[in-house]
């Protein structure tokens, strides 16, 4: 995962070092189409946009880009740049999903059995949030 802070002038991200700078840029993407800023056969910003962005090679968001057009996340029209495919948003929140269930909440859940949280400490911790998510 990748930490953003912005201020007014620019973008400044801090990168997490564990973990390649093309996958944190394109889970960044996808994070993006997730919330809605770009929308199925939208354009998205091209490579050079986004690098200087976030501060990195032009290199580094080719890669991203590349990955995400190998998995059917976006495409090229030639000479008009980059756009979301069909069933980009669909399509990761079905890996995200997948990958929440089979590789995190195991780790939670053995967490949880290991300090005594129950499901009822779980969901008293949800409402909380989801309150300040709210406001």
């Amino acid at each position: 995962m990748f930490y953003l802070h912005i201020n007014n002038e620019n973008v400044m991200t801090t990168f997490n070092p564990d973990r390649a700078i093309f996958l944190q840029m394109g889970d960044r993407i996808c994070d993006e189409i997730l919330a809605g800023k770009y929308a199925e056969e939208e354009r998205i910003p091209s490579m050079r946009e986004y690098a200087v962005a976030l501060s990195v090679n032009t290199n580094t968001a080719f890669k991203a880009y590349e990955a995400l057009s190998l998995n059917g996340i976006i495409y090229n029209k030639r000479g008009m740049g980059y756009f979301v495919c069909q069933g980009a948003k669909e399509k990761i929140m079905s890996e995200r999903r997948r990958k929440f269930m089979d590789e995190f909440l195991p780790d939670v859940i053995r967490q949880m059995k290991l300090i005594g949280l129950t499901l009822d400490d779980l969901a008293q911790k949800w409402k909380e949030q989801e309150k300040k998510i709210e406001n």
